[in-house]
């Protein structure tokens, strides 16, 4: 895994070799698409998280039913762990989005979204649906039911608590409520100028057995989803194991299944499915009165030659032409697209759009490619190409829908015909829109949902107005358009193509050090900005907006002439105010030439192999904190988990944090440092640390402080993580307020170096902490006591005890949230943990 800041955003070589932008065209493909174009049938699937949905049930409505299946996932996963990485919150969000566009892509169902943020684990609906803001939900929920127009939806989880996760509970009440008001004209009635209400045939609940809950029963309607596919070589079990395997931020790699597996339904509104799923719904194209139609397409199935595909064609166009005249909009629409992309496949008609370079800066003209090849030589030319994106500084014409810019490419010899197996290539250029920040993050936003300005975006995966190019055809004298999302594609020496987003950047970047700027003193410090051109000639300041007290030297600084793809670097020395306890936030503001707007746009990119690059440009800001902060000891050692973000932050205080490899835990002299941190899940992702452990306890006898944060109660590497027993429990806090008890007052992690009292657990982020211990041997001390509303006091959060000369301490307070955060009485106790006096009080 590789995440990296502006500066080697070119330099890194790309690792994901992304699919080309065209659709696969070989011939199972092709046999897949005939059958799903004669049938006239749509299924929601409603959960709460990416991975919640069963990716089994969605490959078989999708691949064997061949129904237009969709996912809506309420949030984006935001508030989970991450397994492979250090992301975080709306980062981790972004990759669990493109981890779903992935699944999606094996199991053939499509992806959608509500404004909802993943905020963590809630133990309650209630909680959840006000964190969320009902109302606006469930608006959501009822757009993409309007939209997608399913004849039945099927959530993952029951509104009576069987699930556990109150987001899980909260999207079954979600989808219940859904399913009448998207029939009712008088709930959300601003949606329909767009689209029109919708009235699904049933509401089912696909019930499960997980673990100790088994909620499936043998009178219950059920699927045998087990089945296996000839034409694709595979069952859905294995199906599904691929779909399944892109959750890696999870660590849901699976195992392929084969044979016979049933899925059980219950119904929950609308008449109970007796012998199909699909029971009361005619998905024929006698379905929409034309019947004809889907005669049409057997018969032209029924003589397809797979040596030949293109001898399909004429009679293809032909049923375009009378597809076209369908009254029914939405299956019209859905059915000609389909279509259209079945001509082009059997046509053997290729075609993609790239531009020349991978990043932009915004209102810069870019260059694009187009490429064509017609294999077969017929009767096909190309009648226009046509850049689509959504321009900047345009108002919406409402709060659903939004301006687009055309930019069309002078085509001369429109008529002739395209050459037999001949590479076309056509250039044209256009002016860059908006910068590609995805819709969802264009706005701050409160802890339960997203600020969506224009609410036609919602339900989208990505950004709906990404650039694309439409191609124009004339196929058998009929037009056909079809369009192709426009990318960036190069060779790799080692990998060959690789396919990856076009960014639309800001002229200039400006990403600040560190995400939090500690003052411990009156002292000043260093700020560095990193600045980065999109431009040529880019010419300008770059100044700090500081908190009112505050100053900066120099005031501001200019830079002259930078070419584009230039980087240098500016320091700034921060004095902070004389008021000790005083937050706030810096920003690093950009101007150009005699242009009065301001940029504070920063640039942060994220590269895994499974996945496409992300790029996104966060507010150039970061939080400034002055606080009474003392600090012992000097030199740390840390072992890496999951993946977290404390090793910056003790850095930025002055520790000098060294990475521990294998071989100097078990052969080199741990001596010498003050306190050795093992990282979040550790002892679940890192197998070695069984090894390694009789070592970090000698390193503890010998006088050493050992600090573990968190692990997941289930996978651990060894059953022993502390030199006395206790046990790791799926036990939490939640309320990021609950109120924390101080039970062991006099307890050295309390007090040395820095006196820790009820203020330092103010102004904590998501949750207290997570997998709490349990049945501690009595020589450990607890220290601290806290517990969700309603529920009893828990004392797992923090425990410690003296093994020999040294100490240890196992915490599972979520540090790796409140550090990056910048919360300051986190930041002292934790410094606390790092150092035990050398007389115990």
């Amino acid at each position: 895994m590789k995440r990296t800041f502006f500066f080697l955003i070119l330099l890194f070589i790309i690792r994901n070799v992304q699919a080309q932008t065209a659709p696969p065209t070989d011939i199972a493909t092709i046999e897949q698409n005939f059958k799903k174009l004669d049938v006239l049938g749509s299924v929601l699937y409603v959960a709460a998280h990416p991975d919640d949905e069963n990716t089994r049930l969605l490959a078989y409505l999708a691949q064997e039913k061949h129904y237009r299946t969709g996912y809506l996932s309420m949030t984006r996963g935001d508030g989970g762990q991450n397994l492979i990485g250090n992301e975080q919150g709306e980062l981790l969000g972004l990759i669990r989005t493109q981890e779903l566009l992935a699944a999606r892509k094996v199991d053939g169902a499509e992806q959608f979204f509500t404004r909802a943020n993943d905020f963590g684990f809630s133990k309650g609906p209630d909680e959840t649906l006000k964190f969320w803001d009902k109302e606006k939900v469930l608006g959501d929920v009822v757009w993409v039911i309007r939209k997608f127009r399913p004849d039945v939806i099927i959530c993952r989880f029951p509104t009576t608590g069987e699930g556990g996760h109150g987001h899980h509970t909260a999207s079954a009440i979600l989808a219940q409520e859904a399913f009448t008001a998207a029939a009712d004209p008088k709930r959300f009635p601003e949606q329909l100028k767009y689209v029109q209400t919708w009235q699904a045939k049933r509401l089912m609940w696909n019930t499960f057995s997980f673990g100790t809950i088994n909620t499936t029963a043998p009178d219950q309607f059920k699927i045998n989803v087990g089945v296996y596919n000839p034409i694709l070589g595979k069952g859905y079990g294995e199906m599904a194991a691929e779909s399944r395997s892109n959750h890696k931020t999870q660590g849901f790699g699976s195992a392929r299944q084969r044979g016979d597996v049933y899925e059980y339904f219950k119904t929950i509104l609308g008449d109970a499915p007796k012998d199909d799923l699909m029971d009361g719904v005619n998905t024929t194209w006698a379905r929409v009165g034309n019947q004809a139609v889907g005669n049409d397409i057997e018969g032209i199935n029924k003589n397809f030659d797979v040596d030949h595909p293109e001898k399909s064609i004429p009679k293809l166009v032909s049923l375009l032409d009378r597809m076209e005249k369908v009254q029914n909009v939405y299956w019209r629409d859905q059915k000609t697209k389909e279509l259209s992309n079945l001509i082009a496949a059997c046509a053997g008609l290729w075609f993609e759009a790239y531009a020349t370079d991978l990043t932009y800066a915004q209102g810069e003209q870019m260059n694009i490619r187009s490429q064509i090849i017609s294999r077969y030589g017929l009767n096909i030319s190309l009648d226009g190409l046509t850049v689509i994106q959504h321009p900047d500084n345009i108002g919406a014409t409402s709060v659903f829908m939004e301006q687009v810019a055309h930019y069309a490419l002078q085509l001369t010899n429109k008529d002739k015909l395209l050459p037999t197996n001949e590479l076309q290539t056509f250039e044209n250029d256009c002016i860059t829109g908006s910068i590609s920040q995805p819709y969802w993050l264009e706005s701050p936003h409160p802890i339960g949902s997203y600020d969506i300005s224009n609410n036609g975006n919602v339900g989208n995966p990505e950004n709906p107005g990404a650039p694309t190019v439409e191609f124009e055809f004339l196929v058998e004298g009929h037009p056909i358009t079809i369009d192709r999302k426009l990318a960036y594609k190069y060779v790799d020496p080692a990998k060959g193509e690789i396919y990856q987003p076009v960014q639309i950047a800001p002229p200039v970047t400006a990403n600040l050090q560190s995400q939090v700027y500690i003052f411990n003193s009156q002292q000043p410090q260093t700020v560095q900005v990193k600045l980065k051109s999109f431009k040529n000639a880019a010419t300008g300041n770059i100044r700090l907006n500081l908190p009112e007290g505050w100053k900066s030297s120099p005031e501001s600084a200019a830079f002259n002439n930078k070419a584009k793809g230039d980087e240098w670097e500016q320091d700034f020395t921060v004095t902070p105010s004389g008021n000790q306890s005083q937050t706030g936030v810096l920003e690093a503001q950009v101007t150009l030439g005699m242009d009065p707007k301001v940029y504070n746009y920063s640039i942060l990119s994220i590269h895994y192999e499974h996945i496409p690059n992300i790029t996104i440009f966060p507010p150039a800001q970061a939080k400034l904190l002055q606080l009474d902060l003392k600090i012992a000891g000097k030199k740390i050692g840390y072992i890496d988990g999951a993946g977290d973000l404390i090793k910056d932050a003790l850095r930025q205080v002055g520790y000098e944090v060294h990475d521990l490899t294998e071989n100097e835990i078990l052969n080199g002299d741990l001596s010498g440092y003050d306190a050795i941190i093992v990282g979040v899940r550790a002892y679940n992702v890192n197998t070695r640390l069984a090894i390694e452990q009789p070592k970090l306890m000698e390193y503890v006898k010998n006088g050493g402080n050992l600090l573990v944060q968190y692990n997941n109660n289930g996978g651990l590497v060894t059953k022993q993580i502390g030199p006395y027993p206790f046990k790791v429990v799926n036990e939490r806090v939640t309320d990021e307020n609950a109120k924390v008890t101080i039970i062991d007052p006099n307890n050295p992690v309390l007090n040395y170096p820095n006196k820790i009292s009820q203020s330092d657990f103010d102004g904590w982020v998501q949750e207290r902490g997570l997998y709490f211990t349990k049945d501690a041997d009595p020589q450990y001390q607890k220290v601290l006591q806290m517990n969700d509303p309603g529920e009893a006091p828990k004392d797992g959060a923090l425990i410690t005890t003296q093994y020999g000369k040294g100490r240890f301490v196992y915490t599972s307070l979520s540090f790796f949230r409140q550090l990056p955060a910048g919360v300051p009485g986190a930041y002292r106790l934790f410094i606390n943990l790092l150092n035990k006096p050398k007389t115990n009080p």
